[in-house]
């Protein structure tokens, strides 16, 4: 007692010395990162960056920060954002040292415990996943892979014929599409026939059949405040997971497709295992490179995650951006028709990757659709490998204290005066093309081609779905503007569109089509 009474007498001492050595904490922390600049507070407090994760717009947060304080900066007491391509070539090189960040990467995991190949930290591990998947992701092995991805997008054609086309007469109603949806179906369809060997059937049924995208918002909201919260590990813990999470006993949404898929997915596990079957598709790739039924579940989740709304939202940016700007859409459409009557590609087939990569103007339409808005603007953070680095950054150079995470400003990137020109807010396809390239162009247009394919990642962390996803927008641009022709329905509120920390979730993107008469 006599303790306790002591204790009691001293307790604003106690008080006072707590405050002195939270005070010399935070300090130090503080000094640690001191030399770079940052929005105010930054230096001690994770409330800034809170704020621009929660948003819905970190993407524009990071890159007005970066506009005014420079290309790298402080977003938080021990976290940088950077928009330097060297910089971020250099933390994910193939032999880099650098490592993720447990606080971002992690909160993507679809089940408590179990890493798919973004979720996963350890570097040894990642790669060894790396090497098992990659043949599954490209066309050399996966050779289903291109009349795949032809078949869903004769059927997405079918669909706007067969529901969709508003009268060429003025005088006659129209009928609004929402091109959000049907993009969405069709994106969802391709990277379920892909990783599945069978497709969910949106298109088919003109439907979100499993419910898939109704629930993408919730849940992309619920781990949106977790990751900006720093709550992932309370909510990765077993149990509270479980509870929480999404449950294959669930009649819609996520739970819903996540039974679906382990169904499709045991029926060719076995199948393959009894010798029943030997396909040539991405699971029949994996489970001959000896990947667990479990590993190729969360892999195939993940896919359906990142694959589809990715690629949706480069489809749908590009379309709104294409139709938006009357001399691009001319140009492109003249390109497209001029391919078609040279007999590049003949009525009944869909374009292929191969002659797609032929036309000059889709490309640059293309590339610069996702430079102006990055289909994923994941921060993606990595951590500054233990004694420090130290970089030439922007002429400067620069040191980086060990455990620092420095994270990915992608808008910012894509928004460089130096590297685009002075007029990077605009749309202008042209920027990509060269009249005679001379050396000093060359340069200039590699440069900006890498930056641009740096939103898929680099290195050890570039995106291996990244070749799926060029074929199914090589291909839909095309045939969309081969077949039809486009107007906004409604351009001062064109869209719905919010950032959840990296993926973009878009809806009522209300389009009105016509058939063309050429």
């Amino acid at each position: 007692m006599a303790i306790l009474s002591d204790l009691y007498s001293a307790k604003w001492l106690l008080f006072g010395v707590l405050i002195v050595v939270y005070g010399s904490l935070r300090y130090k922390a503080y000094r640690r990162l001191s030399q770079f600049k940052g929005p105010f507070g930054t230096g001690w407090s994770e409330l800034w960056h809170i704020r621009a994760l929660v948003s819905f717009r970190s993407h524009e947060w990071y890159r007005d920060a970066t506009d005014k304080y420079g290309n790298v900066i402080r977003v938080g007491p021990n976290d940088l954002i950077t928009n330097s391509p060297d910089l971020l070539c250099h933390m994910s090189a193939v032999r880099s040292p650098y490592t993720r960040a447990a606080w971002y990467n992690r909160a993507t995991r679809v089940e408590p415990g179990k890493d798919h190949i973004f979720s996963l930290i350890d570097e040894d591990t990642h790669t060894k996943r790396r090497q098992k998947m990659a043949a599954g992701y490209s066309g050399k092995e996966n050779i289903t892979l291109e009349p795949t991805i032809d078949f869903h997008v004769q059927e997405l054609i079918d669909l706007i014929r067969s529901k969709y086309l508003s009268s060429s007469d003025p005088n006659r109603p129209s009928k609004p599409m929402d091109l959000a949806m049907k993009i969405q179906y069709f994106t969802l369809d391709v990277i379920s026939h892909i990783g599945f060997g069978q497709a969910f059937g949106d298109l088919k049924a003109d439907e979100d059949v499993h419910e898939y995208i109704s629930a993408s918002e919730e849940g992309m909201k619920i781990m949106m405040y977790i990751c900006a919260l720093g709550l992932t590990p309370i909510f990765q813990w077993p149990p509270l997971a479980r509870l929480l999470g999404p449950s294959e006993k669930d009649k819609s949404g996520h739970g819903k497709m996540m039974k679906t898929s382990r169904r499709l997915i045991n029926e060719r596990y076995n199948a393959q295992k009894s010798g029943k079957e030997k396909g040539s598709d991405m699971m029949a790739s994996f489970l001959q490179r000896g990947m667990a039924k479990e590993d190729i579940f969360t892999e195939a989740w993940l896919q359906i995650l990142a694959g589809s709304d990715t690629t949706a939202t480069a489809i749908r940016c590009l379309m709104l951006y294409i139709v938006s700007h009357p001399r691009v859409y001319r140009t492109l459409q003249a390109e497209i028709d001029n391919a078609v009557k040279n007999g590049l590609v003949q009525n009944e087939q869909i374009i292929s990757e191969a002659d797609a990569s032929t036309l000059p103007y889709l490309q640059a339409v293309i590339r610069e659709g996702l430079r102006i808005h990055p289909a994923i603007t994941d921060v993606v953070p990595k951590v500054v490998p233990k004694g420090g680095d130290t970089l030439v950054v922007d002429g400067v150079s620069t040191f980086f204290p060990e455990g620092t995470n420095i994270g990915y400003d992608v808008l910012g990137l894509a928004r460089r005066k130096d590297l685009f020109g002075e007029d990077v807010d605009i749309f202008r396809p042209e920027r990509w093309i060269f009249n005679a390239l001379n050396d000093k162009d060359k340069q200039r247009l590699e440069i900006m081609r890498r930056t641009t394919e740096m939103i898929f990642g680099y290195g050890k962390y570039q995106c291996l779905g990244k070749p799926i996803a060029w074929m199914e927008i090589h291909k839909v641009i095309f045939e969309l503007l081969r077949h039809f022709d486009w107007s906004i329905a409604k351009p001062a509120t064109p869209w719905q569109s919010n950032n959840y920390i990296g993926i973009f979730l878009q809806k009522e993107l209300w389009m009105v089509v016509t058939e063309r008469g050429v």
